[in-house]
């Protein structure tokens, strides 16, 4: 992407979510703590970095815009979802910006780099999104805590859902990939525990989109359904190849949330019937979800998505711990504990930190039904990653 692009971009979005600074420079608003959002706030998840730190914000101004008694002070870096730069970008928050809290991020590879140095300096790490199973395995850590997912959570209830349908041979399909690998992995473990039988693992590297001779190998099979993981613009592509090769309507497509996801509106009837497992989606009738969903779209002039869920709930978990220390990150012990026993009244429906910090939570069935990713059945309840490997300090 052209550079000067790149910082129109940025200051753009800046602007819209209140942010006055380039990366790396605080928010001189007069306060004392000192938040570190590394997220991706130009190119491809530039719309996801957006929607995270709109839910941030929207949780912090919804308790009166303090934490603990204590006001916020941001300090921005857009990481471009590049892991090059995130041993780098994170060490500058931590040594010279010296925050207090770091937020981050949507790459998988870029948290992971976030984690190092959180593990290095001991400073209190919030995952927003990024679901790399080691986060929050063997990788964890008394000060790093997620609030979206692990890989595996989405995928393995999928594996239940078709095992209990009957649906006995399936092929799998997915980028060769850390998400992609561990999303298939999550799916295999719930499907073949339920007694189905993977036919073929059929895989490509990452960003391909040449799918067609994949798809011509899966046709020759004939598996009673098929689980995928794509996101973005490449499930779009996805999606259309697979109607396009008249797969859709003879094999059944699954695969977690974000294969559907963001591009309903693009996809058109390709998407439509296409079921998957996601922690949150559309039509979730309670009260809490109701009312983030207007308070949000007042704030922003946008409808807000998973990453929103996942940023508001960021700033919740935060909430939580600083509001039991009065605001003291001194008081480690006492606010990892209370962010340990938080219960987070999320708009995906509450949950539970587990002992590795990740949530525990209910995985819902959904159908696209028009343009909406409908919510029919809860898949799963109260699903807890297994955090292989984790040893906590």
């Amino acid at each position: 992407m052209n550079k000067a692009f790149d910082r129109r971009a940025f200051l753009k979005i800046a602007a819209a979510t209140g942010v006055a600074s380039l990366p790396g420079f605080a928010l001189a608003q007069g306060v004392k703590l000192k938040i570190g959002p590394m997220l991706p706030y130009t190119g491809t998840f530039a719309q996801l970095g957006v929607a995270i730190i709109n839910g941030f914000k929207l949780a912090v101004a919804e308790s009166g815009g303090k934490l603990g008694g204590r006001e916020l002070e941001y300090f921005i870096v857009d990481d471009e979802s590049d892991p090059a730069k995130a041993t780098d970008n994170t060490n500058r928050l931590v040594t010279r910006d010296k925050v207090d809290v770091l937020v981050g991020s949507v790459n998988s590879g870029v948290a992971m780099g976030m984690v190092k140095i959180a593990r290095e300096s001991g400073t209190l790490l919030i995952i927003p999104n990024a679901g790399i199973d080691a986060a929050t395995g063997a990788m964890c850590a008394r000060n790093i805590f997620r609030t979206s997912f692990s890989n595996w959570q989405p995928a393995y209830p999928m594996g239940k859902v078709l095992a209990g349908r009957g649906v006995t041979k399936v092929v799998t399909l997915a980028w060769n990939c850390a998400t992609g690998t561990e999303s298939i992995d999550g799916f295999k473990e719930g499907f073949t525990k339920a007694g189905g039988t993977i036919a073929k693992e059929l895989s490509l590297a990452f960003p391909s989109v040449e799918f067609q001779p994949l798809l011509t190998e899966i046709a020759a099979i004939k598996p009673d359904g098929v689980f995928v993981f794509f996101a973005g613009g490449g499930a779009l592509k996805f999606l259309k190849d697979w109607q396009a090769a008249g797969l859709k309507g003879k094999i059944g497509l699954y695969g977690t949330g974000f294969l559907t996801d963001g591009i309903l509106e693009a996809a058109g009837n390709a998407a439509e019937g296409i079921e998957t497992t996601l922690h949150y989606g559309d039509g979730i009738e309670t009260p809490k979800n109701k009312t983030f969903r207007l308070n949000y779209a007042k704030a922003y002039k946008l409808q807000p998505d998973v990453y929103a869920v996942h940023g508001y709930d960021a700033g919740l978990l935060l909430a939580a711990g600083l509001n039991a220390v009065k605001g003291d990150m001194n008081k480690k012990n006492e606010l990892y504990a209370a962010m340990e026993k938080a219960r987070i009244d999320s708009p995906r429906g509450a949950w539970t930190m587990s002992k590795a910090h990740n949530p525990i939570q209910d995985i819902y069935l959904r159908k696209v039904v028009g343009k909406k990713n409908k919510v029919m059945a809860v898949a799963y309840k109260a699903l807890a990653d297994p955090a292989r490997g984790c040893k906590m300090g």
